[in-house]
């Protein structure tokens, strides 16, 4: 224990409060509710956190498979998620990770990348041309994509090097897995980490966490993982299917938007690319690549409701002026006929 603490002191005090669990904005934003709704996470292992591009989508395997990703969503019978998490623990480069099936493929190459989209995204099948293997026990999954925000490359590897204490102690290395992923939304909430995990009937669901620190990690284990208890002031919602109807409607309305959401998708217009990046404390910005603001699109509708309302007015008030004359001339003929 106390050579983590070392460790992670030996973040400089500048870094620390800016970047890391000092920073001011911890506990700041609202975490409920900053989960849009899914139903499927992929995985795909590729190469260490610490040499990820701040964009690791836009190089090798991760490229192919995002573009063929996006190209065939639409088809998708489940909304699905896409991240790139670390190799290593039993994972090679090209391996993918597939939640909540609780599936594993080896060695995706860039060749399969349209069939394997073909065949488990799109149609719900094995991959015809690799073998599925089954995942056991509990994943977590820290955002570490130092490249693409600083405080997720000063707060994940040092969560990392203490779930990985806290596990070995109690015996559960072959039981609880722990692995960096690529940015997952939401740089402001971290650190960040999503747990997959069964519940007491078995069923697995990934759960998001924010403003995790290492001191929270004992009851992520202990309270979470043990026991499929939420912790509730630190959880930021879970994976879910989009409910339909009205009560959809509902779940929009309330979402906070964390760069992901449909919500901030339909109210924001932007000028040239966005990568949806928050401002850190003090006028710094969290992210290694700048990228322009998002700009409020201008809406019609109170123009319209404007317009709507002066027509009324005008037809009300050349009711009102008829009618004044219609008094008026029936007064003047009556006091002739006097």
């Amino acid at each position: 224990m106390g050579e983590v603490v070392e460790n992670i002191n030996a973040v400089p005090a500048s870094e620390d409060e800016l970047y890391g669990f000092k920073r001011q904005e911890m506990y700041s934003g609202a975490l409920a509710g900053s989960v849009a709704p899914y139903g499927r996470h992929v995985f795909l292992c590729y190469k260490s956190h610490e040499t990820w591009l701040p964009r690791v989508e836009s190089e090798g395997l991760p490229q192919r498979f995002a573009k063929s990703f996006k190209d065939r969503r639409a088809d998708f019978a489940v909304e699905t998620k896409l991240t790139v998490c670390g190799g290593g623990g039993g994972e090679s480069d090209g391996d993918v990770l597939v939640f909540p099936d609780m599936i594993s493929y080896k060695a995706l190459k860039d060749t399969d990348v349209d069939a394997f989209v073909e065949d488990v995204l799109v149609n719900g099948k094995p991959w015809t041309s690799g073998i599925q293997e089954e995942l056991s026990g509990s994943f977590v999954f820290v955002c570490a994509h130092g490249s693409r925000d600083k405080r997720c490359g000063v707060c994940g590897p040092a969560l990392m090097e203490k779930f990985e204490q806290e596990i070995g102690s109690r015996g559960l290395s072959e039981q609880i897995f722990v692995k960096p992923c690529s940015h997952i939304g939401g740089h402001k909430y971290a650190g960040n980490l999503i747990v997959f995990s069964p519940d007491s009937a078995g069923k697995v669901s990934g759960h998001w966490y924010g403003y995790v620190t290492p001191d929270d990690v004992p009851a992520v284990l202990d309270q979470h993982i043990a026991k499929g208890e939420i912790i509730q002031n630190l959880s930021r919602g879970q994976m879910r299917l989009k409910p339909e109807g009205e009560e959809a409607e509902k779940v929009v309305e309330h979402q906070i938007p964390n760069g992901n959401s449909v919500v901030e998708r339909d109210s924001v217009e932007t000028k040239g690319f966005t990568g949806g990046c928050c401002q850190g404390t003090k006028g710094v910005s969290c992210c290694q690549e700048q990228t322009p603001e998002p700009v409020k699109k201008e809406t019609s509708v109170k123009q319209k409701g404007f317009s709507w309302m002066e027509k009324e007015e005008v037809l009300l008030g050349a009711a009102a002026v008829g009618a004044i004359a219609t008094i008026a001339v029936a007064y003047s003929i009556y006091r002739r006929s006097g």
